[in-house]
């Protein structure tokens, strides 16, 4: 019998381009590349247009391929995609699985902040102001926020589970510390986690690998996927790496950045060694 050899998984780095992508960055698409046989999809995280600019989107591009990393065409831009993260919380909205939040930030804070309030306005925040309060801030064009009802949602669903590739276990999701999460907001009128599921479904991704800071909200991210009918990936969380004093590496902290270890002289090379050897697990993808 002839033994074919498995398909490398079908893997996505998404940077967003608010800054310059530092070792972290770098780290995770290298770890994307070796998961995904090589290469992977990119995908550039700009729904934010409050903070995304174009000559960061251009800077990524040119240091990817600077550090000598592949990766698919065409990139992927979630910018396109406003309709589609549009139809999804249309489709959320008939199953009566969000709702509308006029509240501010600063009204949630505060919510949040007072120990008599805060586990029931986690809960739920439907009724966390008046319903006078909330008529006459839709009627005056106020444009909410939209959360999930996870309670409802989970009730929906039922038992369900992801893979860790890490550990070959299937992971059952706990919603416990999410509440009912933001997954619309007022300004662009979606969030990281609706368009992530549908990004990763839309361009068939069978393997997430990401920052272990961001395993939590694979739980969420399972959620959403039942709820929309998607496919499912496999998910591998790395190390998240850190600064001298344990801090995680941040855009703001312009020493770590990889425009800034070029212009200082250190080769691709240097930085790739700069990062930790990875170790990606033997089994098929």
């Amino acid at each position: 019998m002839i033994m074919t050899q498995p398909s490398p998984a079908h893997t996505r780095f998404a940077p967003s381009p608010t800054g310059e992508i530092h070792l972290g960055h770098a780290f995770s698409a290298c770890f994307a590349a070796r998961a995904g046989g090589g290469q992977f999809t990119l995908r550039i995280d700009d729904i934010d247009h409050t903070r995304c600019k174009p000559a960061f989107t251009e800077q990524i591009f040119d240091d990817l391929a600077w550090l000598g990393l592949q990766w698919r065409e065409p990139v992927r831009y979630q910018s396109d995609r406003f309709d589609v993260y549009q139809e999804a919380l249309e489709t959320l909205t008939n199953m009566e699985l969000v709702y509308p939040c006029f509240l501010s930030r600063a009204e949630v804070n505060a919510l949040l902040s007072a120990p008599q309030d805060a586990d029931t306005v986690k809960d739920s925040m439907r009724d966390a102001l008046p319903n006078d309060e909330r008529r006459q801030r839709e009627n005056s064009g106020m444009v909410p926020a939209w959360r999930l009802h996870t309670s409802a949602a989970l009730e929906k669903v039922g038992q369900l589970s992801w893979h860790d590739l890490a550990s070959g276990e299937d992971v059952p999701i706990d919603m416990t510390d999410f509440g009912d999460v933001v997954i619309a907001r007022k300004d662009i009128g979606t969030s990281y986690h609706l368009s992530v599921v549908i990004d990763d479904a839309m361009d068939d991704i069978t393997l997430v690998t990401r920052a272990e800071d961001l395993k939590a909200s694979t739980n969420l991210h399972r959620l959403l996927q039942e709820l929309l009918g998607l496919s499912t990936p496999d998910y591998l969380h790395h190390r998240l790496l850190t600064d001298s004093k344990g801090r995680r590496l941040a855009k703001r902290d312009k020493s770590t950045s990889i425009a800034t270890l070029r212009r200082d002289g250190h080769s691709a090379d240097a930085i790739l060694r700069m990062m930790p050897k990875i170790n990606i697990s033997q089994r098929p993808f």
